[in-house]
C-alpha cells in the first residue's frame, strides 16, 4: 500500500509540474512582460523617444526600401515593433528597390533598407537604424521644417563649427541632428540679416562690432527677429549698447563669484553651479544641475514693451568681483544672469517675438557642454526661442550612470578589500575546511 501511494504521489507531482509548464507557456504566449532594471531603463526605449512619439498626434507611415532577400526586412520590422507598441498608428511598409530603379534614383535612395518617415505633409529620411537617429528624425517631424540659425562671425565670436575649447561645435552638431541648420553671418559681407532666418546667435564677440553690424542687429530685433545673445564678463562693448538699449538690459561690470561652490568640490569660485531655477517657460520642470564658468551679472535697466523673465540666478552667497584689475562696486546675491524676453511680434508673419540674454557663453562650449544639464538647458533655450514649445519638456538625452565617480578614500578601501581582505578570507575558509576534514 505504501509503495502504491508513493508511486501515486510521484505521478501527481509530475502531472502538476506538466500543468504548471503548460500554464506558463499559455500565459507567456498571450501576455508579454519585460522588466528593465537598468538605471533610467537604459535598455528599453528611452523617455525621450516615448515623448517624441507622444507629440506626433497623427499616424506616421514609415517606408523601408529594403530588398526582400536576406534578413534586412525582418531586422527593420523587429526594430520598429516596440515603437508600434507605444504608437499603434505607426505603420511600416516595404518597397523592393529593384522593381523600379528609375523611381529609386528620383527618390535619392542609395542605401539598402533606407527609411522615409511620413507625417502629415512632412517627411524625414533615415539611413542608419538605431534609436538615437530615429528619435532625431521624430523630433524633426515634430518641429516641421528645418530651422535656420545664423551665427554672427567676424568679430572673434565663438565658432558654430569650431573644435576649439571655447567654440560651440559639439552643441551645434546636436542641434543640426534635431532639425536645425547653422549658417555663418558676417556683416562685412552682408548689410542685413537674411530673410527666413529663424534665430540669430551672437556668441561672445571679442572685438567691437562695426556700426553697420550693430545697426543690422538692432533692425533685425526691431522687425521681430529672435535673438540669443551670449555675453561674457568684460563684454561692456560700447558698440553693443544700442542692442542692449533695444532689449532694456545691461551687462554689469565685473564677474560673479560664489564661495559656496567650494562645498560642491569646485576650487574656482568663478564656477557658478545651479541646482534650482526661477520659474520660467524655459526652466519649467528642469531639475538637472548646470555649471557656468566666469559669469557676467545682468540687470534690467528700464521698462520696455518686452516681458522680461529671469531664468538663471545665482545663490544668495554670490557676489561680484573686479575683472582685469578694474574696480567695481561689489553686488550681493542673488544676482540674475539669464533673461528670457518676449513681446508681441512687430512682424505680421508670427505672433510672438523672443530673445534670450545670458551672461555666459562657456556653458555651451566644447569644454563645458558635458557638465550636468548644460546641453539639455541649451536645447531648451533654443527650442523656446524658435517657438517649439512642445519640444522644451523633452526628456534629456544620455544615460546618467555611465561614469562611476569614486573618491580616493573609497578607492583605497576597495583596493585593500580585494588585495588583502578577500585573499585572507579565502585562506581562513580553506584552513577551516582542512581542519574539519582532519578531525573527521
Amino acid at each position: 500500500m505504501g509503495t502504491v501511494m508513493r508511486r501515486l504521489n510521484g505521478w501527481l507531482f509530475a502531472l502538476l509540474v506538466l500543468l504548471g509548464a503548460l500554464a506558463i507557456g499559455y500565459l507567456s504566449a498571450r501576455h508579454a512582460h519585460v522588466a528593465d532594471w537598468t538605471y533610467g531603463s537604459r535598455r528599453s526605449m528611452s523617455p525621450e523617444t516615448r515623448s517624441a512619439l507622444a507629440k506626433l498626434d497623427g499616424p506616421v507611415q514609415i517606408v523601408s526600401y529594403a530588398n526582400p532577400q536576406g534578413d534586412l526586412r525582418q531586422t527593420v520590422a523587429t526594430f520598429l515593433q516596440r515603437y508600434q507598441q507605444v504608437k499603434p498608428d505607426l505603420q511600416l511598409r516595404f518597397v523592393d528597390p529593384q522593381q523600379d530603379p528609375a523611381a529609386m534614383r528620383n527618390l535619392g535612395i542609395t542605401v539598402d533598407g533606407e527609411l522615409i518617415l511620413h507625417y502629415r505633409d512632412r517627411e524625414q529620411r533615415l539611413d542608419v537604424l538605431n534609436e538615437r537617429s530615429l528619435t532625431n528624425a521624430l523630433e524633426r517631424l515634430v518641429r516641421g521644417s528645418d530651422r535656420m540659425l545664423a551665427f554672427v562671425t567676424g568679430d572673434g565670436e565663438r565658432r558654430a563649427d569650431g573644435d576649439a575649447n571655447a567654440d560651440l561645435g559639439s552643441f551645434v552638431t546636436q542641434l543640426e541632428q534635431s532639425g536645425m541648420r547653422a549658417v555663418p553671418l558676417n556683416f562685412s559681407q552682408t548689410a542685413a540679416v537674411p530673410e527666413h532666418t529663424d534665430l540669430v546667435v551672437l556668441a561672445s564677440p571679442q572685438a567691437p562690432l562695426s556700426a553697420g553690424a550693430t545697426k543690422a542687429l538692432v533692425d533685425y530685433v526691431a522687425n521681430g527677429g529672435n535673438l540669443l545673445w551670449l555675453a561674457d564678463p568684460g563684454n561692456q562693448d560700447p558698440s553693443l549698447q544700442p542692442l542692449a538699449d533695444a532689449l532694456g538690459i545691461h551687462v554689469l561690470p565685473g564677474e560673479l563669484i560664489d564661495a559656496s561652490s567650494a562645498a560642491l568640490g569646485l576650487k574656482d569660485p568663478r564656477m557658478i553651479p545651479l541646482g534650482d531655477y526661477p520659474p520660467s517657460a524655459i526652466t519649467r520642470g528642469f531639475t538637472l544641475a548646470t555649471l557656468f564658468p566666469e559669469v557676467a551679472p545682468l540687470a534690467e535697466v528700464r521698462k520696455t514693451d518686452w516681458q522680461l523673465v529671469p531664468f538663471l540666478r545665482s545663490s544668495a552667497q554670490a557676489t561680484t568681483q573686479s575683472l582685469d584689475g578694474k574696480p567695481v562696486a561689489a553686488l550681493k546675491g542673488p544676482l540674475d544672469f539669464g533673461f528670457a524676453l518676449s513681446r508681441l511680434s512687430p512682424s505680421p508673419a508670427k505672433s510672438e517675438q523672443r530673445a534670450a540674454v545670458i551672461g555666459n557663453g562657456d556653458f555651451l562650449s566644447n569644454s563645458y557642454l558635458g557638465n550636468g544639464g548644460n546641453r539639455a538647458l541649451g536645447e531648451r533655450i533654443v527650442d523656446w526661442l524658435l517657438g517649439d514649445d512642445e519640444l522644451i519638456n523633452m526628456p534629456p538625452r544620455g544615460a546618467p550612470d555611465r561614469v562611476l565617480t569614486v573618491a580616493q578614500g573609497e578607492l583605497n578601501l576597495l583596493s585593500i578589500s580585494f588585495i588583502v581582505v578577500l585573499p585572507v578570507l579565502l585562506l581562513v575558509i580553506g584552513g577551516l575546511i582542512a581542519w574539519r576534514r582532519r578531525r573527521a
